[in-house]
């Protein structure tokens, strides 16, 4: 688990690390042009970060389902190797998966105008500004929304509905709270990553600041929740922070 949390943490790393250096150079310089090739790599690392993420995330629920519902298989199935064999699995399956992905916007032609409405360079704003090469395009879109959403999803829902129907079925409400709590925070993150991103992509634009407000939520609000969620999980933790609300409280 604590090997899958890390890997969360560095593409939360990288998340941030794609998308924000630009928007504060724009920020800070008032000059908000992008280059052909600047544009074209950071949609590779964007593609690559959130595809690697898809997987993880479906990844750690099935480390939860083993843990719960095969606790005495789990170190046979999820043993050290395995756990490194399944990380570089998910690293390199997501950076080739952006290479064939950018690939194939590298064979649009821009004639709608050279502006993308988007802090970064993403596939809505690339899209938007295409008129030849977009139906290759829409049905590769297809194929990854399928592929690294729509399965991963179905996957991780289906083994929450495993994790449930196993903690309903302890008798002890002491342990169905212990079970249940190792699960809240993988929950939460789901919850917060896919919703955000789920609705920017498809729900239909009204306007240019509802998709600002819905990639900033996924690109720098949510990697910067994610080890706040995990680190309350620690007792420690939680007391330290309970404490320091209580401070502030009685100031």
């Amino acid at each position: 688990m604590y090997l899958f949390i890390c890997n969360l943490s560095i593409l939360d790393i990288f998340y941030t690390s794609v998308t924000v250096p630009k928007l504060l150079h724009m920020l800070l310089s008032g000059n908000h042009l992008v280059s052909f090739s600047q544009c074209f790599i950071q949609f590779y690392f964007f593609i690559a970060v959130i595809s690697a993420e898809d997987i993880l995330l479906f990844i750690m629920a099935y480390d939860r389902y083993v843990a719960i519902c095969l606790p005495l298989h789990y170190h046979r199935i999820l043993s050290r190797r395995n756990c490194i064999l399944i990380t570089i699995g998910i690293w390199t399956a997501s950076f080739l998966n952006s290479l064939m992905y950018v690939t194939s916007v590298l064979y649009m032609s821009s004639c709608h105008s050279n502006l993308i409405h988007q802090f970064f360079c993403d596939f809505k704003s690339i899209t938007k500004a295409t008129c030849i090469g977009t139906e290759l395009l829409l049905i590769i879109t297809a194929l990854e929304f399928f592929s690294f959403i729509f399965v991963p999803l179905m996957y991780t829902f289906s083994s929450y509905v495993n994790i449930f129907f196993a903690i309903f079925k302890i008798k002890s409400r002491e342990s169905r709270r212990k079970a249940f709590s190792t699960c809240s925070s993988h929950i939460t993150v789901i919850s917060i990553f896919y919703g955000t991103s789920l609705i920017d992509y498809l729900i239909p634009t009204y306007s240019d600041v509802v998709d600002l407000s819905f990639a900033v939520v996924y690109t720098t609000i949510t990697p910067m929740i994610n080890p706040i969620i995990y680190s309350l999980q620690n007792s420690k933790i939680k007391m330290a922070f309970l404490g320091v609300i209580k401070e502030i409280h009685f100031l």
